[in-house]
């Protein structure tokens, strides 16, 4: 990752974050517009709920552990954004949200928060999910199979820089490869 936005550059890392590489997909299958409801689960540092925010109607992003959440509401705070909600609760549990555009779910066992997702999603809204192994990638598909999820498709992106020089143009040794892969699903 050679030129992050000035905008990431600001914000603090604790855990794994999603990049823009990721983001940028995430934003563009779902169709998250200055409408938009969203949800996220597995806030983590807080990029992919401020990178939704900067965007949509309102967001509010939900994990289960402290100090993920110290860093993602002291990132929510500095970047001065008031449609974005960060909260404290396991969305496996329940969700009290309804009518929702995009749910974006980070975390181990994504799938175990599938039902209440659905539950929470307008009827054409989208879940993605940000899954860094294969046999997550099989539990969350096999999941929005059994609640009839429509539209399921899975992606990864890969990040490839290139030299620009004077003896030659080639690929950097350097870049992005595997990050995770994503999921995405439609509501019917």
């Amino acid at each position: 990752m050679i030129n992050l936005p000035k905008h990431f550059k600001r914000l603090k890392r604790g855990p794994q974050v999603i990049l823009p590489k990721d983001i940028g997909s995430i934003l563009a299958y779902t169709g998250v517009n200055k409408e938009s409801v969203c949800v996220d689960a597995g806030t983590g540092s807080g990029w992919l709920a401020i990178s939704l925010a900067r965007i949509a109607k309102h967001v509010t992003s939900y994990d289960i552990r402290d100090e993920f959440l110290e860093i993602a509401r002291k990132n929510v705070q500095n970047e001065g954004l008031s449609n974005l909600d960060v909260k404290k609760h396991d969305v496996t549990k329940k969700i009290s949200e309804s009518d929702v555009d995009v749910f974006t779910l980070d975390m181990p066992n994504a799938e175990k928060a599938l039902k209440n997702v659905k539950a929470a999603l307008k009827e054409g809204g989208f879940v993605a999910g940000y899954l860094p192994h294969m046999e997550q990638v099989k539990a969350f598909v096999t999941a929005l199979e059994k609640l009839k999820f429509t539209n399921i498709f899975t992606i990864e992106n890969i990040e490839r820089d290139i030299l620009v020089r004077e003896q030659g143009v080639r690929p950097s040794t350097k870049g992005v490869w595997h990050t995770g892969y994503l999921v995405f699903a439609q509501k019917q």
